[in-house]
């Protein structure tokens, strides 16, 4: 009998995170837009459970962002933990598109306005996985 040691990374750095996301998010391939998310503590780890929202609008939108942010700002709190680290999932492949940059500038502005501290957002499409920081937003950035 093997012991099988549960994965637990330690979450530091934007690299750190697109590494768990690879590992844990897989085989890629969407048959609609999700999101996932990570719920990580004070130490870098994870919170135990990975969730997703199925049937994501392919625009996520001011009230859709801020449902969301809202729900992860409740989480946060209740369970103590340290910030949310966000996966947009999508069919299709390429980089980051139009809306898949204004699905985050939504997030990142109702994640601010929330307080919900959250980290560099990534995506994942049927062939890979990108950061969409937001610095690289430009002028899409909603303000928080």
């Amino acid at each position: 009998m093997t012991d099988k040691i549960p994965y637990a990374p330690v979450l530091r750095t934007q690299a750190d995170v697109e590494a768990a996301w690879r590992h844990l998010i897989n085989p890629l391939g969407w048959p609609e837009p999700r999101l996932w998310f990570m719920l990580v503590g004070a130490d870098g780890v994870p919170f135990p459970q990975l969730c997703q929202i199925e049937e994501v609008p392919v625009e996520i939108g001011d009230d859709g962002a801020a449902q969301v942010a809202a729900m992860l700002h409740h989480l946060v709190d209740d369970l103590g933990l340290d910030r949310v680290e966000l996966l947009l999932c999508r069919p299709g492949g390429g980089p980051p598109s139009q809306s898949d940059r204004t699905n985050a500038a939504h997030l990142y502005g109702a994640c601010a306005a929330a307080a919900v501290p959250l980290d560099v957002i990534h995506l994942a499409t049927d062939q890979d996985f990108w950061p969409v920081p937001l610095d690289a937003l430009g002028e899409l950035r909603t303000p928080a």
